[in-house]
C-alpha cells in the first residue's frame, strides 16, 4: 500500500482553508498547517489553530516574509495545498502572495504535488470577465504560469459556486440566508449552475492529492445532481417551505448598471454573478473523461442542494 502524502496547508484558518485541513486529517493523512506569525493577536484564527493541533495536525511556524522558514516548513511534507484567499467575491485576495510559496516550493525541490489557490471559476476561461472583477482570474493564471515554469507538479480545482455564498442566499447577492417571502431572479433564472458544499470540496481536494490521474490537470467538481438554475434552486426552497416566493427579475444590462457607486469587492462580486447567472460560464463547455471529480470519486455521497438547503428550515 502507498504511504499517504504529508499535506501542508497554507491558509488553514479561513473559508475553506479550515475544511481541508480537517479534510486532510480525517483522509489519514499527517497534516501540518503554516502558522504564519503576523496573525498576531487575531485570537479568533489562534483558536482555530489550537483546535487543529487537538485535533491531531503539527503546527508549522513560518512567514510568507521569510523565505528561509517557508523552504524549511515546505521541506517537512509532499504535498502544499494552498487556500490563501479563496476568490469568495466579498473576501480580501492575497492571490500573489502565493508568488513567494512557489518559490519556496522550487527551492526545497520536494514537493510532488501544489494545489494552489483555485477552487471558483476556471482562471483559464475568464479571460473576457468584466473589471474589477476580472483580477483574481489574471493574478491566478500569473500564479499558473510561475508554476508552470519552475516544474512544479500541480492540480487546479475548479469547484464553481460556494453553496454557503450562493445556495444560502438562493443566488442572490447581499444575502446569505433565504427568503420566505421573495426572490430577484438574475434575467429568466433559467440559467445553469454548479453548486457545491464546501466540505465536499475539501473532501474532494484531499482525494486528489495523491491520484495519478489529476498530476498536472485542472480537476472540475461539477456534480451532476447539483448542476441547477436559479429557478430550480428556488423551486427546490418552495417545496420545502410549502410556499411559492413572490418573484421580480432583473436584466442583464440593469444588473450591470448596479454596479455603480458600489465599492471595489462588491463591483467585482456583480461581474462574477453576471458571467454566471447571465452568461452560464460554469457549464457553457464540455470537460473531458477524468476531468471531474464526483466521476473520479463516486464514494464521496455529494450533498444534493435540497439537503443543503433543509438546514435553513
Amino acid at each position: 500500500m502507498i504511504d499517504k502524502s504529508k499535506v501542508l496547508v497554507v491558509g488553514g484558518t479561513g473559508y475553506l482553508g479550515k475544511r481541508i485541513v480537517k479534510a486532510s486529517l480525517a483522509g489519514g493523512h499527517l497534516t501540518y498547517v503554516l502558522h504564519r506569525p503576523e496573525i498576531g493577536i487575531d485570537v479568533e484564527k489562534v483558536q482555530t489553530l489550537l483546535s487543529f493541533k487537538a485535533g491531531g495536525a503539527c503546527l508549522v511556524e513560518a512567514s510568507l516574509d521569510d523565505h528561509r522558514s517557508l523552504v524549511d516548513a515546505v521541506k517537512k511534507v509532499d504535498v502544499v495545498v494552498s487556500a490563501i484567499s479563496s476568490g469568495v467575491h466579498l473576501r480580501s485576495h492575497h492571490i500573489l502572495l502565493q508568488l513567494k510559496l512557489v518559490q519556496a516550493i522550487k527551492d526545497a525541490g520536494n514537493i510532488k504535488r501544489f494545489l494552489p489557490s483555485e477552487f471558483g471559476m476556471d482562471p483559464s476561461r475568464m479571460a473576457h470577465a468584466l473589471e474589477p472583477g476580472n483580477e483574481p482570474f489574471v493574478q491566478k493564471m500569473i500564479v499558473r504560469k510561475a508554476i508552470e515554469d519552475a516544474g512544479i507538479p500541480f492540480t487546479y480545482v475548479s469547484a464553481n459556486c460556494f453553496a454557503g455564498y450562493f445556495v444560502g442566499g438562493l443566488c442572490q447577492m447581499g444575502t446569505a440566508t433565504p427568503s420566505r417571502e421573495s426572490v430577484l431572479l438574475l434575467g429568466d433564472g433559467n440559467v445553469p449552475a454548479v453548486f457545491v458544499d464546501e466540505d465536499d470540496i475539501a473532501a474532494y481536494t484531499i482525494k486528489m492529492i495523491d491520484d495519478p490521474r489529476t498530476l498536472n490537470k485542472t480537476i472540475y467538481i461539477r456534480p451532476p445532481e447539483n448542476i441547477l438554475s436559479q429557478r430550480q434552486v428556488v423551486g427546490l426552497w418552495e417545496k420545502l417551505i410549502k410556499k411559492e416566493l413572490h418573484k421580480s427579475s432583473i436584466s442583464g444590462e440593469d444588473f450591470l448598471a448596479s454596479m455603480k457607486g458600489l465599492d471595489y469587492a462588491q463591483q467585482a462580486g456583480v461581474g462574477h454573478f453576471y458571467h454566471i447567472f447571465y452568461e452560464g460560464c460554469l457549464t457553457n463547455f464540455d470537460i473531458g473523461g477524468g476531468e471531474e471529480a464526483s466521476e473520479l470519486y463516486p464514494e464521496i455521497n455529494y450533498v444534493r442542494i435540497e439537503e443543503y438547503l433543509k438546514r435553513y428550515l
